[in-house]
């Protein structure tokens, strides 16, 4: 089975989600809305009820996919567990992540916790309950160190429950950064000490170039680490696609590699595929996820790479919560 394993939802009303009035005065974010064709204009529930439609069909339109994991975004906390509204920009409740993914085909329940959350464990329980099939973190944006002693708690959850942790590394520019700190998939260790299957979202790699690169510190921790993954999400585009050669050429690296496009970021295949090629594929295939996942294959991604992440999500066994 192919999965996406890194697909994002958006949400704005209230007991679904947050998208602050900051994040969507971004110009990216404008440009992003152009592109997808949602509304500039309109109240939360328009722009929420467009998201999901757009993202609703575009899994739907891909038929080389199987699922794509519709990822939750946790609020930020404070150090001492409280919920820091003023510094949520953006905010995908568990519950709504989770009701859309029954609603849809091909939808995979993906939880967020901020570890920090004096819930977090129940929260946890609560998910898998629900059929998460892995937890998503940004730390940069959510604001808490991975190699905090106050994870420790969460790290022995998951390891018992056995579930994996989809965590950022390397640089972000998408969303508002409420730390620079937290980049290095090094800070991931404690979790891989403890049992869990850790899946390093974009390989550590930088997202614009004046910014640390962990990219060997993710290829170094691979090789170390046999629960140590690293998906490919974003590595189609053009400040983080320097990666694809050093992760494909390396045969042991490689085999950590999973499926993940990072939608409703664009992927626009890189030149080393064949400039024509690649101009053809961003002027032909308007389906973003589908076209991240046409040119993963003109790039030399194999048939293991995309069914790789389907061994390593949790088996989805819903009942009432």
């Amino acid at each position: 089975m192919i999965v996406d394993c890194h697909v994002h939802a958006v949400a704005a009303i209230p007991g679904h989600g947050i998208t602050s009035r900051r994040l969507r005065r971004r110009p990216s974010v404008f440009l992003l809305r152009l592109a997808l064709g949602i509304s500039l204009f309109g109240d939360d529930a328009k722009l929420e009820q467009e998201m999901e439609s757009k993202l609703a069909r575009t899994i739907a339109e891909a038929p080389e996919l199987d699922a794509a994991v519709v990822l939750a975004f946790d609020a930020v906390y404070t150090d001492d567990g409280r919920l820091d509204e003023a510094n949520t920009h953006l905010y995908v409740a568990n519950d709504y992540a989770a009701a859309l993914c029954k609603k849809y085909r091909k939808m995979l329940f993906g939880a967020s916790i901020h570890p920090y959350r004096k819930d977090a464990v129940a929260e946890l329980e609560r998910c898998i309950a629900a059929g998460a099939v892995l937890v998503k973190w940004l730390p940069l944006v959510q604001k808490f160190n991975p190699a905090d002693e106050r994870c420790l708690p969460f790290y022995e959850a998951l390891a018992h429950h056995r579930i994996p942790l989809l965590s950022h590394t390397g640089g972000e520019i998408s969303l508002p950064i409420l730390t620079k700190h937290y980049r290095d998939p090094e800070l991931l260790v404690p979790a891989l000490q403890r049992g869990v299957t850790v899946i390093a979202a974009h390989c550590g790699t930088r997202a614009h170039l004046f910014e640390k690169d962990y990219l060997h510190s993710f290829i170094r921790l691979a090789r170390e680490y046999e629960h140590l993954y690293g998906d490919t999400s974003s590595l189609c585009v053009p400040t983080r696609s320097y990666a694809l050669r050093p992760l494909l050429d390396d045969p042991f690296v490689r085999q950590k590699l999973v499926h993940g496009s990072d939608w409703p970021i664009v992927s626009i295949p890189p030149a080393r595929i064949g400039m024509w090629k690649s101009l053809r594929m961003v002027a032909t295939e308007h389906n973003w996820i589908r076209r991240d996942i046409l040119a993963k294959r003109a790039l030399g991604f194999d048939d293991a790479y995309f069914h790789r992440v389907e061994t390593l999500l949790r088996k989805a066994r819903v009942s009432p919560v």
